[in-house]
């Protein structure tokens, strides 16, 4: 039946709007709260995150201390806003680093082709060739432990996995005609891949950096855990589930529960999101 035919008798062939998954509907609530209490966290936070009070050392959730304290008697509230801010912008800017490299690498391999896409090839297979944990451990043993270094490092890591993808997607852009139309124009290569190329590539690329973002956190985290990210006072969540291992043995699970559901809870919501993100962007044309 025409649309004619139904618009007498009532009927609407407008689309139907997709509703999204209540899941994911509430990951992205917790991930909105998450940034919300990392943007605020000097308004929320009941005190400041280095405040040690020995006297209130490893004491249960109370109204003073909603969520307890840790063994130097720092509220774990107030720490775990304040962490929220390390945990949220390392992943950012580690990610950042790997999408400049990873799609330029990516973008040359599929452009150039030939040797340069086979020697982009062989590199990223060397850098595979090395689990991403082991890679950044060894970067931070030649040029010392801390945050920055930790996210240089990651950066790195997860360049070869941002060029692979970048390779693929890019390769099948540039079957497309309006490339071949382009150069009939006379314009050259490097405009083209500025210009329209890179740009078209942008939301699969978008979608699949938002996936990764809950593995690099975690990544992050258990660097920090291990003693080679973020260093004392920091609040990074993954430090705090350091610090706070020690009190599991005294009976007092909060110091490294609540740092370790906060890692969890974000890294859940952000792979929901990211999962349906991706397929949303890589869907539309």
């Amino acid at each position: 039946m025409s649309a004619q035919t139904l618009a007498p008798i009532g009927l609407s062939l407008k689309p139907v709007k997709e509703r999204r998954p209540f899941g994911v509907v509430v990951a992205g609530g917790v991930m909105t709260l998450v940034v919300l209490a990392a943007v605020l966290a000097p308004l929320l936070a009941p005190y400041a995150p280095d405040t040690i009070d020995l006297s209130a050392s490893l004491v249960g959730t109370s109204g003073d201390h909603l969520l307890g304290t840790d063994s130097s008697g720092q509220d774990l509230l107030s720490r775990a806003l304040y962490g929220a801010r390390t945990s949220l912008i390392a992943p950012i800017l580690l990610l950042a680093i790997a999408a400049i490299l990873g799609v330029t690498l990516g973008t040359l391999a599929a452009w150039r082709g030939g040797w340069v896409d086979t020697l982009v090839s062989r590199l990223t297979d060397v850098m595979y060739a090395f689990p991403g944990l082991l890679f950044t451990v060894l970067i931070i043993a030649v040029f010392g432990s801390g945050m920055t270094t930790s996210v240089l490092a990651l950066g790195l890591a997860y360049t070869p996995t941002v060029a692979k993808y970048t390779r693929s997607v890019a390769l099948a852009e540039r079957r497309k005609p309006y490339i071949d139309a382009y150069r009939v124009l006379g314009m050259g290569g490097a405009r083209i891949c500025a210009r329209f190329l890179v740009p078209n590539l942008g939301r699969s690329v978008v979608g699949y950096l938002v996936v990764l973002f809950g593995e690099a956190l975690m990544s992050l985290a258990t660097l920090s855990y291990l003693g080679f990210g973020a260093q004392p006072p920091s609040s990074d969540w993954g430090l705090m589930v350091q610090e706070g291992q020690a009190a599991v043995v005294q009976g007092a699970l909060l110091p490294a529960l609540v740092p370790g559901f906060a890692i969890a809870l974000v890294v859940v919501s952000f792979n929901v999101v990211g999962v349906w993100a991706a397929d949303r962007l890589g869907s539309r044309k």
